[in-house]
């Protein structure tokens, strides 16, 4: 065949798949389930193994036998839902809500940040984002002509029992990284996939800056709801002077374990509700309608079935499970303060020389053969932190494994016991 007869690819794709790494062959794919043992125990992904709770549930097959929540709803969102969330929130926000111009229900948190994005940045905006970052963000970024700018979280593990709170801001680093440019700022606290919690000061400070460089703050909070050892989670949307410049994203599915809904919410100012509406309205125009229905339920709900206290505990054990796994075998890790997600520090394993890696993982960091050796010879599969970094700054995530533990304390007790084949690899 000469070039003239290839037909395969006539019409050229956008270089912002490219630059958003949406081509790339990503962690979701090496680290899959079709590429690994069939009975690898999968800590990697951060989906649950148990359904969502049961009043949830019949609430959404309720919602299936009737007629209205199976048909349009209204962008905004069903009425009942952005009540229930008005009447959830107030309180943790410090103030009265609008339902109709302060609540903004999308398709998941994901595309609740990405109708943010698409309605603010202009050609060439900049974006500022801590690494390691949810490895969305960036495509979200580039995809709407925006460019990242990178400010990597600090670790200082030094210590007998490393925090994920040791994860420390630059704050001089972060202000060099500001230009004229900038626009936006996302916050991810509790933070995926370090575990940490922004403390009240750190909000400060970044609020501040913010604030003297007109900044637009996404604040990522999907994982408001666990939180561990009493720690106390801040909104940066009510610290002074801070509310006309945020917006919070939240989302049902890291709420209810009910991550494949995809059920999320914005609050925010009017100011920037009206506009992300608009995005919104034209990206996927409404919202999965009887699940909206099952959403509310579970926010109207919650405090009278003190569904949230009691799932912290059931989060906070299964995180202990998982931890007492690497105590045994001597791998330390940042304790998390939040999310469902551990990052273990796998800098001393000691991976074979010879180890027959596939090529996937060939010229990647080094955590990317310690989780694949891990996977195919423990059993257990985990993902490597360095796919969230840049480039530049990939050298501090390599010597970390991020598990998850939204799995049964069944499913983790398995894992923890396979993990003490990991004692002979450990230096």
């Amino acid at each position: 065949m000469t070039i003239a007869d290839d037909r395969s690819n006539l019409i050229p794709f956008s270089s912002r798949l490219i630059e958003g790494r949406a081509l790339a062959q990503d962690v979701w794919s090496i680290y899959n389930a079709a590429n690994l043992p069939s009975d690898c125990i999968n800590l990697g992904q951060g989906y649950m193994n148990f359904p969502p709770p049961p009043w949830v549930v019949d609430a959404a097959d309720q919602a299936l036998r009737l007629t209205l929540p199976n048909h349009y709803s209204h962008p905004k969102g069903r009425i009942r839902l952005r009540q229930a969330i008005k009447d959830f929130y107030e309180s943790s926000f410090n103030r009265s809500l609008d339902v109709e111009t302060e609540i903004q229900v999308t398709s998941g948190a994901n595309e609740g940040q990405y109708s943010v994005l698409t309605a603010f940045l202009e050609q060439g905006d900049e974006v500022i984002m801590f690494e390691p970052f949810f490895d969305q963000y960036l495509p979200s970024v580039t995809f709407n002509g925006g460019k990242p700018v990178y400010v990597p979280l600090h670790p200082n593990l030094a210590g007998e029992r490393p925090n994920s709170s040791d994860w420390w801001i630059d704050f001089d680093e972060l202000r060099r990284a500001i230009t004229p440019r900038a626009k936006i700022i996302i916050i991810n606290t509790p933070h995926n996939p370090v575990g940490k919690v922004f403390s009240r000061e750190e909000l400060e400070k970044i609020a501040a800056i913010a604030e003297e460089f007109n900044l637009l703050v996404i604040s990522d909070e999907v994982y408001d709801c666990l939180l561990f050892d009493g720690k106390e989670h801040v909104r940066i949307a009510t610290l002074p002077g801070m509310w006309d410049r945020t917006v919070t994203v939240l989302s049902a599915g890291k709420a209810f374990a009910a991550t494949g809904w995809r059920v999320g919410w914005l609050i925010g100012p009017a100011s920037i509700i009206k506009p992300t509406l608009a995005a919104c309205t034209r990206i996927v125009f409404c919202s999965n309608s009887p699940l909206q229905e099952a959403a509310a339920c579970g926010l109207e709900q919650a405090r009278s079935r003190g569904f949230f206290e009691k799932q912290i505990a059931e989060y906070q054990e299964r995180r202990d499970v998982l931890l007492a796994a690497f105590d045994s075998v001597g791998l330390k890790y940042s304790l998390p303060e939040g999310t469902y997600f551990v990052l273990v520090d796998i800098s001393g394993l000691k991976v074979p020389e010879n180890y027959p890696f596939p090529e996937s993982v060939q010229g990647r960091g080094k955590d990317f053969k310690a989780c694949w050796f891990i996977a195919m010879e423990i059993g257990v599969s985990s993902i490597p932190v360095s796919e969230f970094y840049c480039e530049e700054h990939c050298s501090i995530g390599e010597n970390y494994a991020r598990f998850a533990f939204c799995k049964d304390v069944d499913t983790l007790r398995q894992a923890g016991e396979r993990l003490q084949a990991l004692a002979k690899y450990v230096s």
